[in-house]
């Protein structure tokens, strides 16, 4: 344990309230866990409020085309918290620090952190384990003992968890903690496609697939003859392919953000591809979230990026169910879930 932590708790476990999932597509159920203290590169986060995501919708249902989920599990992966304590050899962020937990990792060392081709982290290997990424373990137990699992190294339903520091980043303490929030997943992934991956001129022509929270942070413009960039964020294999379609030849750019919700694959007729047009993905829109989040977040207090739009309701910790229901009933676009706050 670093000898530089101050915290009553730091170096002991954490008895508090998570929303589990036991069975999907099931209401979580709130209840009490325990948190052990952060491991060597490890933070423990104090969260302050999360929001709910489609991806986190995505896994709850369950689907048999996705990877299957080990359970329980604690689900969120958008988030903004206080540094309860740190583990040995942390030195980029300490106790008291306003952060953000997110689920693209940037260590900064590796051969793909350090080019700038590319968002993509190899420092763990590809993908995500359920558990933490440097040893696979949890840090999550029921008060019997048994492991409750992590969700995208972030598990944000719960009001303490731990999270590898390749996953945190320390945010301005100026950005209001709703918006804040927003930056760690979906509008983040919006506008960085835009920005980072399409690298979307002025006075181009935008056609969007899917307008949730990623789609209307990309840009809202289209115009006959085909769109310059095309941006799918839905998911579907079949929506895909209506956007590469949308396309203009000779420099149509589509770009996929959706995660295939059926693990379906898309098929391109491969004559338009030799017409000039192009398809790619990007994960978290091609951001590296230790250095591009800060400049996101100065737009914002610049007024230079218009987020407030995008939180449509709030709830209590303790109604985080209302937040799946106005999710799926298409009612929300962001609903920001407060941990201690009353709605």
């Amino acid at each position: 344990m670093n000898n530089k932590s101050a915290s009553p708790k730091a170096g002991k476990v954490i008895r508090c309230k998570a929303a589990i999932c036991r069975i999907p597509g099931k209401p979580l159920v709130i209840e009490e866990i325990e948190v052990e203290p952060p491991k060597a590169w490890e933070v423990r986060i104090k969260i302050l409020c999360t929001s709910l995501c489609h991806s986190d919708v995505t896994f709850w249902k369950s689907s048999t085309d996705l990877p299957k989920l080990p359970l329980p599990v604690i689900f969120g992966h958008e988030a903004v918290g206080v540094v309860e304590s740190v583990g040995e050899y942390v030195e980029e962020v300490k106790e008291r620090d306003l952060v953000l937990p997110i689920f693209q990792r940037d260590c900064g060392e590796c051969r793909d952190c350090k080019s700038s081709k590319s968002n993509t982290c190899s420092k763990f290997g590809r993908g995500y384990r359920p558990n933490m990424p440097r040893d696979g373990t949890s840090r999550f137990r029921e008060l019997k003992g048994d492991v409750i699992h992590h969700f995208l190294n972030i598990s944000s339903f719960t009001e303490y968890t731990v999270v590898d520091i390749t996953h945190v980043v320390k945010i301005t303490p100026h950005i209001p903690l709703g918006i804040a929030c927003l930056l760690t997943c979906g509008v983040s992934t919006g506008v960085g496609a835009a920005w980072k991956v399409a690298g979307v001129e002025v006075g181009s022509t935008v056609a969007i697939f899917g307008l949730g929270a990623v789609g209307l942070a990309v840009i809202k413009e289209m115009t006959d003859g085909g769109a310059d960039y095309c941006f799918e964020c839905i998911g579907l294999a079949s929506v895909m392919n209506d956007a590469f379609n949308s396309s203009r030849e000779g420099w149509g750019k589509t770009v996929i953000l959706g995660v295939e919700m059926h693990g379906s694959p898309i098929s391109l007729n491969s004559i338009e591809i030799l017409k000039g047009r192009s398809v790619c993905g990007t994960f978290f829109g091609g951001l590296k979230p230790k250095s591009d989040i800060a400049t996101l977040a100065q737009k914002y207090l610049d007024k230079e990026l218009n987020l407030d739009e995008f939180i449509t309701h709030e709830v209590s910790f303790h109604d985080i169910n209302k937040a799946f229901d106005l999710l799926l009933e298409g009612k929300s676009l962001r609903c920001v879930i407060w941990m201690d706050k009353l709605i």
